[in-house]
């Protein structure tokens, strides 16, 4: 784990200290964040509750779209998220990788994918739009 870039993401999106969210990787090609399974953040069957994940998503997801911003652009938010829930992440640490699939001067399109050990548990995609300042 990375403490610089784990102290960033931490910084920058304050729900990631909330949520003992670690960077393992950031850089253009890929975005990995670590959320480790914790009952305060379950639902039903002891299960990472979908709105932990989705909430990890989101930042590795904004992660990777700030590594890949165009000239000029200040930052990024989301528009728009979808995600499939394909498991349950009930123990051990849930590990999101966000890699951009479109980078354009107006939207960054991002997918990730969140793992429980070996198994994918989740799939988003998900669109920023690229912030710039205002004249």
């Amino acid at each position: 784990m990375s403490t610089d870039h784990t102290a960033l993401i931490q910084q920058t999106m304050p729900l990631c200290a909330t949520l003992d969210i670690s960077a393992e990787r950031l850089d253009a090609a890929a975005v990995v964040l670590t959320m480790p399974w914790s009952a305060e953040r379950c639902s039903i069957g002891r299960a990472l509750h979908g709105g932990a994940l989705m909430a990890l998503a989101d930042s590795a997801g904004a992660a990777a779209a700030a590594a890949n911003l165009p000239d000029g652009a200040i930052g990024t938010s989301t528009i728009e998220s979808k995600t499939n829930f394909l498991g349950a992440a009930t123990d051990g640490v849930a590990v999101a990788t966000a890699r951009v699939l479109h980078a354009g001067s107006t939207t960054i399109v991002v997918e990730t994918e969140i793992r429980a050990g070996d198994r994918l548990v989740a799939k988003t995609t998900q669109t920023q739009i690229v912030l710039r300042p205002r004249p």
